[in-house]
């Protein structure tokens, strides 16, 4: 079986001009420790507030809404909204100019999600997955909902450009899961509610649960009834640079897409 290399806790970050509450799960041990994964962010926030028409480039993101209704709409026109349950994953590329905006009180998750140099510039693209057209393995004491990736039986492919995986697991006591990962995968599991026992490490509410690439799967026991969410994909070993909403391997690039950006050429 595969082990947990360590656990972290979420940063409270507290409110904000655009959010009443925010924690940042995941982005402040520094990438080499966390590619493809660069930031997961959790949000509460309500009208007025919520994220205005802004940029992004050189990266992509997944955003998963755990409560509550969102709407997004892009420089193309394109909008919808996404519901307690649905996932949104959105390639910037080249350039994108986006807002997310509630729909009365939500919860998200929205992870950034690194893209190697050669995919860095290639044109941004949305994809909007429904609760109801994801796929469920059911199992004894709880379920598993497959959003990328595979457990058991199931399988879907995955919504990003590089490819990772996506799933959302529910067990409750004294149940056990064996979920299979792919060798070459860094991941983590991020506890939502209860307890678990990973291998020989607990990890509880609040807690992020890190394990690298190598062979075995995980063994998950919930000690308390349990929801968590399992991300996983290949890290990317090169240089990654951000700033603001732009993630490139060199600061050369990062100026240069801003200078794009307030050229009007970012998404020309």
């Amino acid at each position: 079986m595969r082990s947990v290399s360590r656990v972290a806790r979420v940063i409270p970050r507290g409110a904000s001009s655009q959010v009443d509450n925010k924690q940042m799960v995941i982005g402040a041990e520094g990438w080499e420790l966390t590619s493809p994964f660069l930031f997961l962010s959790e949000d509460w926030f309500a009208p007025p507030g919520g994220f205005e028409e802004h940029p992004h480039r050189g990266m992509q993101t997944v955003t998963i809404v755990l409560e509550g209704a969102l709407k997004h709409r892009d420089h193309t026109g394109a909008q919808g909204i996404l519901k307690a349950g649905d996932v949104q994953w959105m390639t910037a590329g080249r350039g994108v100019l986006h807002s997310e905006m509630p729909q009365g009180p939500v919860h998200t998750l929205q992870l950034w999600l690194n893209l190697p140099a050669k995919m860095k510039m290639i044109p941004a693209r949305y994809q909007d997955q429904r609760l109801a057209d994801t796929p469920v393995r059911k199992i004894e004491g709880g379920e598993v909902r497959v959003y990328a990736g595979r457990s058991g039986d199931v399988e879907h492919g995955h919504g990003s450009d590089y490819p990772m995986w996506l799933i959302d697991i529910a067990l409750r006591t004294p149940h056990r899961l064996k979920q299979e990962i792919p060798v070459r995968y860094r991941g983590f599991l991020y506890v939502l509610e209860g307890t678990v026992r990973i291998g020989e490490t607990e990890v509880t509410t609040g807690e992020v649960a890190w394990f690298e690439p190598g062979g075995g799967d995980l063994s998950i026991e919930a000690l308390e009834d349990f929801r968590g969410l399992l991300f996983a994909g290949e890290p990317i070993h090169e240089p990654a640079v951000a700033y603001g909403p732009f993630v490139m391997n060199t600061k050369q690039e990062i100026q240069q897409a801003f200078m794009d950006y307030q050229a009007g050429r970012l998404v020309a």
